[in-house]
């Protein structure tokens, strides 16, 4: 081709492809103002667009795939002749304005939706390669070296067009954005300015006269956005107590001038010589702390006068009295408890001195929750170094503990047992026998005198008509079999603070009877009864540890004690039935452990029979009693404990727990039949941002649906945590 003409086609849009290029781009020797070698122009008017894309890629030997869905009319006309390259480009820009992209391939372009564009093989950029150019679709990797990306997304995204996509992977801090070459130049640009370091590098600022971490809670303070100075970005100062320095980053030189001025100013010495100060405690326990502060300056072994409140080795003594039967009176007794020492909250010792005069004198006030140190300037800067490092906010720990108990007991017997005479109630002498077997329940005489109802069972018996129109029982066969499967699922769950014992304590408190009697004057009896209660249930001690490492270490103890049921008609009082477990354990965080069980199986079998007849097949059963039994027990105890570092990790683990026994409460549905009305049921409030919204009330007669699976409402206990809690233990969640 060596020149081309430019036409004007009003009616391009009734010709085909063929026709389009053979008007548009001519071979014949053209005018004097003819294009160059190897340029065209373009004039398509109201053309369909998959014709002017063929036109298109026939100049420009181009092989385009076009996706049915690209549908339509475009005009394209460019105003003088222009070269291949800018042929393309031209097209991918009209195309742009109606929506569609092209994605280029290996030697091919495929023209597609626009939001179709990101999904399809793109060019992919990387550092030191070529970007295309145009309109085209490309995927571009950014990698940042100060700039956090994840805050850039919230910046770049109103810059990318909606159909197209941008993503931060905080791993590499890295942006992968999909969108058009000529938009990622303009990224690149922007990225490259914001990407910058820091203009204030940290700065260490020594305190001379005050206390570093007074200043740092001022300075924080003061220098909030939107308070004081100049409105700028957050500046944040922290203390270090060893070296009595404030650690300063500012976003700005202005900012962190202002800081330094203000550091300035407050770092002066104080104009009052008086040595009395009060310091305002956060987190610690300004009681225990005074006492630590004390043994720290006397030397001496920290001491306490009384017990720990939360001493969890105290076991409560039960009271007797008013509710008690007339005439009984109670006794106190102890139930058995952890023997672990980790497990006892009492402090033993002797109570410190307040301090002497030279090395200063510490008070707590508990009301307030402050120290009041009388000391010199240079002791009260040791001490507050002191304070300000053990006045931290402790983790918790949220723990949650499952107990399965899963038995099988099965039981099978058969017997015959007879009574029977010769002669008659007129004979002198009477040949009888008797074959009753202590297996069999109760004794067949007895059976037969009414004293007692035969055993549970299938019972068929030969009767004899006697002279007075009575029944008389002559033998009895039975046979029983029984089956009892058991499923306890036990799930305490509780929250504690580190190195604190926490305790669950859920059952009864079951008096028994340690002995009685009856006291006789005149004509008044007076009986007398002493009585130990214990308690009985589930009891589940704790003392998380938390290590630098983030593991934890627990001191457990958790007893599960039951009533015996067979026991209740016993003479000699009822029996209790006790598995303890008490150990120490390391644990990661979130990790499910097992702290022990039992896996029990038991069976007997035995025979009572007479000897000889017994022993004959098949006739023998006759003369024997038949019992079997089977008893199998699976006992596991499970822990999980959660680390819960923050505020939010626990608010995430409560919300999850209230929503969860809200859901429960709204499964309950009491049915509504013809006699008995439904009248709705308690329901927990909806959580707003961890505050319930109104006040528990009865809910209308359908309730709220339940929480579906998946949902906060849902969790069971024992799952990993999807955050934290956070939440938790979080229990998380």
């Amino acid at each position: 081709m060596k020149t081309a003409s430019k036409y004007q086609l009003p009616a391009l849009r009734r010709l085909s492809a063929g026709a389009l290029l053979c008007c548009v781009l001519s071979s014949s020797v053209g005018p004097a103002w003819a294009a160059p070698q190897d340029e065209a122009a373009l004039n398509f008017v109201g053309a369909d667009i998959e014709s002017v894309i063929k036109a298109v890629g026939h100049y420009t030997n181009i092989t385009f795939l076009i996706d049915p869905r690209v549908k339509g009319t475009i005009t394209l006309v460019s105003e003088k002749s222009i070269s291949k390259s800018q042929a393309f480009a031209l097209l991918t820009s009209a195309l742009r304005l109606q929506g569609y992209a092209i994605v280029s391939g290996d030697g091919y372009a495929k023209v597609v939706p626009e939001a179709e564009a990101k999904l399809q093989a793109t060019p992919t950029i990387v550092k030191g390669q070529a970007a295309p150019k145009g309109d085209q679709v490309a995927t571009q990797v950014f990698q940042l070296n100060h700039e956090s990306a994840s805050n850039l997304v919230s910046v770049l995204r109103p810059l990318i067009s909606v159909n197209n996509t941008i993503n931060a992977n905080p791993g590499n801090n890295t942006l992968v954005i999909t969108d058009y070459a000529d938009n990622l130049k303009r990224l690149s640009k922007i990225i490259s300015a914001m990407d910058t370091p820091a203009s204030a590098d940290m700065d260490v600022i020594p305190v001379r006269y005050a206390i570093a971490s007074d200043i740092a809670s001022m300075i924080n303070k003061l220098m909030e956005p939107g308070k004081g100075g100049d409105g700028g970005g957050q500046v944040s100062v922290l203390a270090d107590p060893r070296t009595n320095s404030l650690v300063l980053r500012a976003p700005s030189v202005a900012r962190a001038n202002l800081a330094r001025s203000l550091i300035a100013k407050l770092d002066l010495p104080t104009s009052q010589s008086g040595n009395v100060h009060v310091v305002y405690l956060k987190n610690a326990d300004a009681t225990q702390l005074a006492e630590t502060l004390r043994a720290v300056m006397s030397g001496e072994t920290p001491s306490s006068t009384g017990t720990s409140g939360n001493a969890l080795n105290n076991q409560a003594t039960m009271q007797t009295g008013a509710n008690n039967t007339i005439g009984q009176t109670g006794t106190s007794s102890q139930t058995a408890g952890p023997t672990n020492p980790l497990l006892s909250g009492n402090r033993t010792g002797t109570q410190g001195t307040a301090g002497n005069s030279t090395a200063g004198f510490i008070q707590a006030d508990a009301s307030t929750n402050t120290l009041i140190i009388t000391a010199p300037e240079a002791i009260y800067r040791n001490l507050r170094a002191v304070i300000d490092q053990l006045d931290v906010r402790r983790a918790q720990v949220y723990i949650e503990a499952l107990i399965v108990e899963v038995s099988v007991d099965k039981a099978s017997e058969f017997g015959v047992q007879w009574v029977g005479a010769t002669g008659d109630s007129n004979s002198t002498y009477r040949l009888g026998g008797l074959q009753s077997f202590s297996s069999g329940g109760n004794n067949l005489v007895n059976v037969y005198n009414g004293a007692s109802a035969p055993s549970n069972g299938l019972t068929i018996g030969i009767f004899k008509q006697l002279a007075d129109g009575k029944f008389g029982l002559g033998a009895v066969a039975h046979t029983l079999e029984s089956t009892g499967n058991g499923n306890i699922l036990s799930t305490p769950n509780m929250i504690t603070l580190d190195n604190e014992v926490a305790t669950i304590r859920v059952g009864q408190n079951v008096p028994i009877l340690t002995g009685q009697f009856t006291t006789t004057s005149g004509t008044n009896t007076n009986p007398f009864q002493t009585i130990d209660r214990k308690d009985v249930g589930l009891t589940l001690k704790v003392k998380p540890q938390i290590s630098e490492g983030g593991t934890i270490k627990l001191a457990i103890y958790n007893e599960s004690s039951s009533v015996d049921q067979s026991s209740l008609t016993a003479t000699a009082g009822i029996t209790l039935n006790t598995r303890v477990i008490e150990n120490n354990v390391i644990a990661d965080d979130g990790q499910i452990i097992v702290l022990g069980g039992l896996i029990e199986d038991t069976a007997s079998d035995g025979v009572e029979k007479v000897r000889g007849l017994g022993d004959i097949p098949v006739l023998g059963n006759l003369f024997k009693y038949n019992t079997r039994a089977r008893k199998k027990t699976n006992l596991m105890v499970f822990l999980r404990p959660v680390v819960i570092r923050n505020k939010e990790q626990s608010m995430s683990l409560a919300a999850d727990r209230y929503d969860y026994m809200r859901a429960s409460g709204a499964d309950f549905k009491p049915s509504d039949t013809i006699l008995l009305r439904q009248l709705g049921q308690p329901q927990l409030p909806v959580l707003n941002n961890g505050v319930p919204v109104g006040s528990p009330t009865v809910a209308a007669p359908v309730p709220a649906a339940p929480v579906p699976a998946g949902a906060p409402g849902a969790a069971q206990p024992l799952q990993q945590p999807t955050q934290q809690p956070t939440q938790p233990p979080t229990p998380q969640q």
